[in-house]
């Protein structure tokens, strides 16, 4: 039986009782285990790029997460607009690499929620940090007072772009009703970057690196909520794992030395050595 395919998200900076902890929501670990069939695996938020590429090497994807934080603004030029924003300055040194790794590469790659903010910010975009507050723009916040349910069901409509990466996946869906949990959004797409699906006031929900050689797609809703209850859900994160599979299964055809002590380790050992 061949190895499922592994795919990396990393953690979030969490504190719980003055005590530092790496965390992902449990969602994400199910949607990738019973929507992509793929084995997840959780990325601490580590200080080491060489570490980050020797880990990339031993993947078949990345996905990143929402999260309750959000991009600092920094990384795209501006200052703090809101001063109790949320934000994870050590999330942000990882997925903003790890991004531009992965779309490098060829890597397939899976963008939700800040995760969607997050690619954009790595290759050169800007977010609007309060988008309930720009003229024409909706309210994309759940409401805090309803119970989570009822924060996650269905909230506005989004129109599919003909042609693009979500309606290839989705076929002949023309629009389709997601979540909103956001209170930021993209203001200026990065190069690169094609628009899959937007909102009826204009906001980005959906885009793709239309520049890279591999699969990437990249979502402002969360498709991980209740996953085998959706259909689109199923679909996308399908895709994402028939891309894992194919990349894993290129790789395994094409396999790279790993460089160890002036030698090339192979399968068979030593390169050159019986």
């Amino acid at each position: 039986m061949s190895r499922k395919s592994i795919i990396l998200i990393p953690a979030c900076t969490k504190d719980i009782d003055a005590q530092i902890f790496y965390a992902v929501i449990k969602r994400y670990i199910d949607a990738v285990v019973v929507g992509a069939e793929c084995h997840p695996l959780i990325l601490p938020l580590l200080d080491s790029e060489e570490d980050l590429s020797e880990i990339l090497s031993r993947v078949d994807g990345v996905m990143l997460t929402g999260s309750p934080s959000n991009v600092h603004p920094s990384n795209y030029g501006q200052p703090i607009q809101k001063p109790d924003l949320p934000l994870d300055l050590a999330r942000d040194a990882i997925t903003l690499r790890l991004a531009r790794e992965a779309i490098e590469i060829g890597m397939p790659l899976f963008s939700i929620c800040r995760g969607f903010q997050e690619v954009n910010v790595a290759l050169g975009g800007s977010l609007l940090q309060a988008v309930h507050e720009v003229p024409g723009k909706f309210d994309h916040r759940e409401d805090d007072a309803l119970p989570i349910e009822s924060q996650y069901a269905p909230a506005h409509r989004i129109t599919v772009v003909p042609g693009g990466r979500l309606h290839q996946i989705l076929g002949s869906v023309s629009d389709i009703q997601v979540n909103s949990l956001h209170g930021q959004g993209i203001d200026q797409l990065a190069p690169g970057l094609t628009v899959d699906a937007v909102a009826d006031d204009g906001l980005v929900e959906a885009y793709h690196v239309a520049t890279g050689h591999g699969f990437t797609l990249a979502l402002q809703w969360h498709p991980e909520w209740k996953v085998t209850e959706n259909s689109v859900s199923m679909k996308l994160f399908g895709a994402f794992g028939d891309a894992c599979r194919a990349y894993s299964a290129t790789r395994q055809s094409n396999p790279k030395p790993i460089i160890h002590d002036g030698h090339a380790l192979c399968k068979g050992g030593v390169q050159g050595v019986p």
